[in-house]
């Protein structure tokens, strides 16, 4: 179910919401009936994927569970493993099959799975707690709490990345303790932003973009093509992916949970560094300590550090898609990475707007690789915005420079909602917007978020 879709919206949502909170008294119902809408929530798309997300809260669980009766550390390790076996079946063994036909010439054919929407967020999601185990740093969890930690619809599909210790000690809390009115408000303030995000700005950048990188993917294009997809996918990326975590987010704060925050204007970064500070900051976190930090992170020499950042930043690109040109982008990343710290170790700091300048070239590069469906249908984009192609006008300038100067010039979503107190004339205000992003969307097809396809 689509957070941007009518039946969400007007069928989900409402329901959802009042007999959240007619239970607001009775902690252990008002949780048992928030995870069945979760598991109803997620099922809409197609039921049968979720006995596979039930089946892995329970075999977590119970991992967890025979590791608190018998201490035995392997039980950890072979859920773990479990996990990653799980995600590398139904997400890259087609990727698997194809590389290796590639390079053996292998004429075989591996019976390929359906992918489950949002398993890369919750197999990580398992990942966290049973490494957290496994360092000691991890309490024991009821089943229902453990459950709802996994199936929470507001982040189950597409994130943020929340790690348990951040959110299962507030579900017990009743969501009308003190302050609720200012946080239902801001709630609703940020699902409001975020879906005018998706619906205004990124659907209209996809309209712009996508129809270009499908055609790279089949022949050459023209110029003006090629520096309109570059242009308008980074835009696209950011108020799609910005615009569902608002979402997220803001859903959360109606049910009395907070998550942590996703995004903090990363295209005003000076830096690569910054930027993944800044950008998909709780996927940033979760790389960093699970990933980069166990692998030697920099407290065993140069040498070990810029390895740990290529292998980290790899593999954070091929977990957003089965694809060289995932890999590509991820290792680009990495390099970038390795870059900033050769130079930060032995010469003097770049001015401001200069950083700036770069990071933005970098990105309007590599955003490229991310969203083109083969390396051929990259180097058609490149080759068009190298002049190797018909000459033509940059398209949808109205778009992209709306887009760029929301990006660059307006306050974020966080400090706008922070602003916002429970004032009863406030509430026309959100009704009007809403009825207005009701109308947009019967306009035209909802559009998915671009990371349900990871």
């Amino acid at each position: 179910m689509l957070f941007n879709s009518l039946p969400f919206l007007l069928g989900f949502l409402p329901p959802t919401l009042l007999g959240y909170w007619l239970l607001r008294d009775h902690a252990s119902a008002r949780l048992w009936f928030l995870l069945i809408a979760s598991l109803v929530f997620y099922g809409y798309w197609d039921w049968r994927f979720t006995p596979l997300l039930v089946a892995s809260i329970v075999c977590n669980w119970l991992a967890a569970e025979f590791f608190f009766r018998r201490a035995s550390r392997g039980i950890l390790v072979a859920a773990i493993a479990g996990n990653l076996l799980c995600l590398a079946l139904f997400k890259y063994l087609g990727f698997f099959e194809e590389t290796f036909a590639g390079l053996t010439g292998w004429q075989g054919e591996i019976l390929r799975l359906a992918l489950p929407l949002g398993i890369s967020f919750f197999t990580f999601h398992h990942i966290i707690y049973l490494a957290d185990l496994l360092r000691g740093t991890a309490p024991r969890y009821r089943f229902l709490d453990y459950s709802l930690y996994i199936a929470l619809f507001p982040q189950i599909l597409a994130g943020p990345l929340v790690r348990h210790s951040e959110i299962i000690h507030q579900f017990p809390a009743p969501p009308h303790r003190p302050g609720w009115e200012r946080r239902f408000a801001q709630g609703i303030a940020l699902f409001l932003i975020g879906l005018a995000k998706k619906v205004l700005l990124a659907d209209a950048l996809s309209a712009t973009a996508d129809p270009i990188f499908a055609k790279a993917a089949q022949a050459s294009i023209g110029t003006g093509e090629a520096w309109t997809g570059a242009l308008a996918f980074p835009l696209q990326i950011y108020f799609d992916f910005s615009g569902y975590s608002d979402m997220a987010i803001g859903l959360s704060a109606m049910l009395g949970l907070t998550l942590p925050v996703n995004f903090n204007a990363p295209y005003r970064a000076t830096s690569l560094r910054e930027f993944w500070r800044r950008w998909h900051m709780t996927l940033s976190r979760f790389l960093r300590d699970y990933l980069y930090i166990p692998l030697g992170g920099n407290r065993h020499g140069l040498a070990t550090q810029i390895a740990a950042l290529m292998a980290t930043m790899a593999l954070g690109g091929l977990w957003h898609g089965a694809g060289w040109t995932f890999v590509i982008w991820g290792t680009l990343h990495g390099l970038g990475l390795a870059a900033g710290v050769l130079w930060r170790r032995g010469l003097p700091p770049l001015p401001a707007p200069v950083g700036w300048a770069l990071l933005m070239v970098f990105l309007l590069v590599t955003w490229v690789f991310f969203r083109a469906p083969s390396l051929a249908a990259a180097g058609n984009v490149f080759a068009a915005m190298l002049g190797n192609g018909a000459p033509g006008p940059v398209l949808g300038l109205r778009s992209i420079g709306l887009a760029a100067a929301v990006v660059f010039l307006a306050p974020t979503s966080q400090s706008l909602a922070a602003r916002i107190q429970p004032y009863a004339w406030l509430a026309p205000s959100a009704a009007l917007a809403t009825v207005l992003l009701l109308l947009k969307l019967g306009d035209g097809p909802a559009y998915e978020f671009i990371y349900f396809r990871f």
